[in-house]
C-alpha cells in the first residue's frame, strides 16, 4: 500500500493504483476524455492533467501511479488552465458544427467544453478532410476524429482485428484505416465496437431513417417492423428511462405514433431459428462426432463475416439456419403475405437491431428478405424527430401472429442465450419432454469463452460460448490445433453479445451492458413460454406453411449456403 493525499484527502491504495483510479475511490472526479479502463490509458488527449507537489509540469492522472507520500491536487488555476487549453487544441482539429452531428448531446468532447467554459476559439481550425464511401454500413469522418486512439485500441485489444491505426506522420498524422486500405479491402466484420467506444462523432453507421419513413409514407407499401430482443433493453437509455419503464410494448406504441402498419417481435423468428437449428444440429450429431469438428451458430452476422474471411475452410461447420432477422423476413414476404393476400413485393421490412452487421447481413440473400435495418440508435433519433413524449407512451400489444415469443427467444440478446436456447429445445426433441427451464444457465455470464457438458439421451454434447472476436480467434486457433474438441459452438462478435453491440446507444461504463443482460434473462423467467417448440404462433407457422423442421420448403426460405 502507499499513502498519499487528494485535494487534502488522506488515501491509502495499493501499489500501482493510478492517480485516476485513486481519485475515483474517494469521489474525487477527473475528467477524461481518450480513457478506456485496461484499453485505452496512453494520456493522449491530456484532459485528465493534475498537479503533483513538486513537479513543474502537470501529469495525466490516467497513466501515471500514486506513488508514497504524493501530494495532488485536482483543480487548481494551472490544472483548469491546462485542461481548457489542451481541449481548445483539440476543437481546433475537430467539426464543431454540433448542431449537424449524430452525436451532439451524447458528446463526451461537447460536454467537456461546455463544463470547462469553452465560449470562443482563439486557434484557427484545421480539418482533415478524407473520401469515404457513404453507402458503406459504417461511416467515418476524419474531420471529427480527435487521435484519441479508442478505435485503434478497441479494434486491437478487445477484437484482434487491426482494420485502424495510425497513419501518415508529422502534423499529418492521424488515425484512419490501417495501410492506406479503403475500408471495403479490410477485413472488418462491421461489429461496430469502434463505433460505440468513439467519444465524438467520428464513427457512425449508415442512417436509413430517411429510407424507412419513405416507405412509411408511400401507401401502396405494407410497412412490418420487428424489434430484436437487445434493442428492449436499451431504447430508452437515450431518453433517460428506467429499465422497467422502457418496455419492448412501449417501443411498440412509439413505432404505431410513427405509422407502421405491422410490429412484430424477432422472439417469434428466433424461436423459429432454435426449431431449425436445433433440429440440424441433431441430424448433423453423427457426422460432429465422426469428425471431431462442430456446428457453429450462424446467427451474429459479425462472427459469420469473420469465419468467411480469417477462417475460410471452416465456413461449412455453420449453420445453414438464416438468422432470426433474416427468418422473419423470410416468413414476413412468405406466409404471412399470403395471410394479408398481398403480394411480397408490397412488404417492406424493417428490422431494429442492436447491430450495424445486420445492415450488411440483409444484402446476401439478394436483398429479398430484409428491405432496411435501423440500428438502436437510429431508433431513438426517429422517435425524437417525430417528438414523441415516450414518457407519456402506453404500453400496447404486438401484432399477430408473429409477436409472440418465448422466453428463449428473449434471451438470443446475450451471449450464451442462443446456445441455451438451443439446448432446450434439443432436449426436448430428443427426449419429447422439456428439461427444467434453467437446465442449461451455465452457459450465461459475461465471460468471453465458457465451455459446458449435457447429456442429451446418452449423448454427451461438449459446447462452447464465445464472445468478442479476439475470444473466437483463441477457439478457432484451438479447434484448428486441435487443442479443442466441441460438437456445438456459439459465437457474438460483440464482447456480451447484441446487448453491447455496435449500434446500441453509446455506453460510459461496462455495467450498463451487465444491466441489459439482466432484463433479458428477468424476461425469461417471467414469461409464460419458456421453450421455442412451445410457442403456438411458430408452431402455427409449420402446421400451415412449412410443414416440419428441415421440410423443402424451410430449406428454400429459412436457410441459406454461406
Amino acid at each position: 500500500m502507499v499513502n498519499a493525499t487528494i485535494n487534502g484527502i488522506a488515501i491509502s491504495v495499493e501499489d500501482g493504483t493510478t492517480i485516476l483510479e485513486a481519485a475515483r475511490k474517494v469521489g474525487v472526479e477527473i475528467p477524461t476524455l481518450c480513457y478506456l479502463k485496461e484499453v485505452n490509458e496512453i494520456g493522449a488527449c491530456r484532459v485528465c492533467v493534475v498537479e503533483v507537489e513538486g513537479q513543474d509540469r502537470c501529469v495525466t492522472a490516467c497513466n501515471n501511479v500514486v506513488q508514497e507520500g504524493m501530494v495532488i491536487r485536482t483543480n487548481t488555476r494551472k490544472v483548469r488552465t491546462t485542461r481548457k487549453t489542451n481541449v481548445k487544441f483539440i476543437l481546433s482539429q475537430h467539426d464543431y458544427e454540433c448542431a449537424s452531428c449524430v452525436r451532439s448531446g451524447n458528446c463526451t468532447l461537447q460536454s467537456l467544453a461546455n463544463e470547462l467554459n469553452i465560449s470562443e476559439m482563439p486557434y484557427d481550425s484545421i480539418l482533415e478532410k478524407n473520401k469515404w464511401d457513404k453507402t458503406f454500413p459504417l461511416i467515418r469522418e476524419n474531420n471529427k476524429c480527435i487521435k484519441c486512439m479508442r478505435c485503434v485500441q478497441i479494434c486491437d485489444n478487445v477484437q484482434g482485428m487491426h482494420i485502424w491505426d495510425v497513419v501518415n506522420t508529422g502534423s499529418r498524422t492521424t488515425v484512419n484505416v490501417a495501410k492506406n486500405r479503403l475500408i471495403q479491402e479490410t477485413n472488418c466484420t462491421l461489429c461496430g465496437q469502434c463505433v460505440v467506444n468513439c467519444p465524438v462523432g467520428a464513427l457512425r453507421e449508415r442512417d436509413d431513417v430517411g429510407r424507412v419513413l419513405d416507405a412509411v409514407e408511400d401507401e401502396n407499401i405494407i410497412t412490418v417492423v420487428q424489434i430484436a430482443p437487445a434493442v428492449r433493453t436499451a431504447w430508452g437509455e437515450g431518453f433517460g428511462l428506467s429499465k422497467d419503464f422502457a418496455t419492448a410494448k412501449r417501443l411498440v406504441a412509439g413505432l404505431r405514433r410513427i405509422g407502421f402498419d405491422y410490429i412484430f417481435d424477432t422472439t417469434f423468428s428466433a424461436d423459429l431459428t432454435i426449431m431449425e437449428e436445433g433440429s440440424e444440429l441433431l441430424e448433423r450429431l453423427p457426422e460432429i462426432k465422426e469428425s471431431g469438428l462442430p456446428m457453429f451458430t450462424s446467427c451474429c452476422p459479425g462472427w459469420v463475416n469473420f469465419i468467411k474471411k480469417e477462417y475460410p475452410q471452416y465456413v461449412d461447420r455453420l449453420s445453414t439456419a438464416k438468422s432470426p432477422q433474416q427468418m422473419f423476413g423470410a416468413v414476413t414476404k412468405s406466409y404471412y403475405a399470403e395471410k394479408l393476400g398481398v403480394e411480397p413485393e408490397r412488404i417492406f421490412c424493417v428490422s431494429l437491431m442492436p447491430c450495424l452487421a445486420k445492415k450488411d447481413e440483409c444484402t446476401w440473400d439478394n436483398g429479398k428478405d430484409v428491405d432496411a435495418v435501423l440500428t438502436t440508435r437510429e431508433v431513438e433519433r426517429m422517435l425524437k424527430s417525430f417528438f414523441i413524449k415516450v414518457q407519456e407512451l402506453e404500453e400496447e400489444e404486438f401484432d399477430d401472429p408473429l409477436g409472440v415469443g418465448s422466453g428463449a427467444g428473449v434471451i438470443f440478446g446475450a451471449t450464451g442465450g442462443v446456445m441455451e436456447a438451443a439446448l432446450r429445445s434439443a432436449y426436448y426433441l430428443v427426449n419429447k419432454t422439456n428439461p427444467e427451464p434453467d437446465a442449461f444457465q451455465c452457459v450465461r455470464g459475461l465471460d468471453g469463452w465458457k465451455e459446458a457438458k449435457f447429456t442429451i439421451n446418452g449423448n454427451i454434447l461438449k459446447v462452447a460460448v464465445a464472445s468478442s472476436l479476439s475470444n473466437a480467434r483463441k477457439l478457432m486457433e484451438a479447434i484448428a490445433t486441435g487443442k479443442a474438441h466441441y460438437d456445438f459452438v456459439e459465437v457474438m462478435a460483440c464482447p456480451g453479445g447484441c446487448i453491447n453491440g455496435g449500434g446500441q446507444p453509446i455506453k460510459d461504463d461496462d455495467n450498463k451492458v451487465a444491466n441489459r443482460s439482466k432484463v433479458l434473462y428477468g424476461l425469461d423467467k417471467v414469461n409464460n413460454l419458456r421453450f421455442s417448440h412451445e410457442n403456438p404462433s411458430v408452431m402455427q407457422c409449420y402446421k400451415d406453411y412449412f410443414g416440419e423442421p428441415l421440410s423443402h420448403k424451410a430449406h428454400e426460405l429459412l436457410h441459406i449456403s454461406h
